[in-house]
């Protein structure tokens, strides 16, 4: 067995002093990999902080959760991450996905096409970065991108490639990340109007996503790394998860008419609520159950305990 996979984010940082403490924390409780997120909000643009996290640390590694890929051209984006490799010793961990916030891509004019071209245009994207990060020159020609005779530099210190985190709801795109990446990074399936599918953050519905990936991935499922987060709620350290949990249940049902037990709310992977004691045994449990062995627990703060506790375990 594995020991965890322990990701984290910096929480709000104003400047570079804050970001800098806020890795050296990460690094001196455990966490293995800070992690930024890629939106068009009030945040540090990704590959600026990870780059400076890197620089503020010996051995923490850096990445996000995820990228966007219909942010960049694939090809721009592997110079951009092989960079960070080489400044960071080879400490970077790719993350990225096919993209979900629709008004993000209305605010800057960028469309949101259907899911199937996303994941196609992905699909292609991943290829493009594992061609730009292997020795010599690469060509592909896709729908979505053409590369010819291309010998993109510098190259990642990590061979073949940096560690891919590849995440998703939907069966195509966990089927994709099974196949490319080493971190499957299990998350709920999204239905109109943005909302979470609560039927997909349950434990069945976790099983479910699993057995699409171990189907997808055959003989290489064994090197996979299973990852989840904390999502639909937020993260609640309480010794009175019930009442939490029937908030919760309160909150799907208005939100998608789907009614979920207090119960599976609360043995969901993606819930963070209870006591550090019943999360630390809850998070102990799935990996035995669903060798889930990857936890992004949040930001820093809250969750620090149950970090030191689990970390090299």
């Amino acid at each position: 067995m594995r020991p965890f996979q322990l990701l984290a984010g910096p929480g709000e940082v104003t400047d570079a002093h804050s970001l800098a403490a806020a890795a050296r924390r990460a690094e001196s409780i455990g966490i293995d990999v800070l992690v930024v997120t890629d939106h068009l909000i009030d945040q540090l643009a990704p590959l600026a902080a990870m780059t400076a996290a890197a620089g503020a640390t010996e051995r923490l590694r850096v990445g996000t959760f995820v990228f966007n890929n219909d942010l960049r051209h694939p090809a721009v984006l592997a110079q951009e991450l092989a960079s960070i490799d080489v400044l960071s010793g080879g400490r970077l961990q790719v993350g990225i996905g096919a993209g979900w916030n629709e008004p993000e891509y209305a605010a800057i004019g960028l469309p949101f096409e259907p899911v199937r071209v996303r994941q196609a245009r992905l699909i292609e994207a991943i290829a493009v970065l594992k061609g730009c990060f292997a020795d010599g020159s690469s060509s592909f020609v896709g729908e979505h991108y053409a590369i010819h005779d291309y010998d993109a530099r510098p190259k990642p210190l990590q061979r073949p490639h940096p560690p891919f985190l590849i995440g998703g709801g939907g069966r195509r795109t966990l089927e994709l990340a099974a196949r490319e990446a080493q971190i499957v990074g299990l998350a709920p399936r999204i239905l109109a109007g943005q909302r979470t599918d609560p039927r997909s953050i349950t434990v069945a519905g976790t099983a479910e996503k699993i057995g699409w990936a171990r189907d997808a991935a055959r003989e290489r499922f064994g090197d996979l790394r299973l990852n989840v987060y904390p999502s639909g709620w937020p993260v609640t350290v309480t010794d009175h998860p019930r009442s939490v949990a029937a908030q919760l249940v309160d909150r799907f049902r208005s939100r998608t008419g789907i009614e979920l037990t207090e119960d599976e709310v609360l043995d969901s992977p993606h819930v963070f609520v209870g006591s550090i004691d019943g999360l630390e045994t809850k998070i102990r449990e799935q990996r035995d159950r669903l060798g889930i062995d990857s936890i992004m627990v949040g930001e820093l703060g809250e969750l620090d305990l149950l970090v030191e506790r689990l970390a090299g375990t």
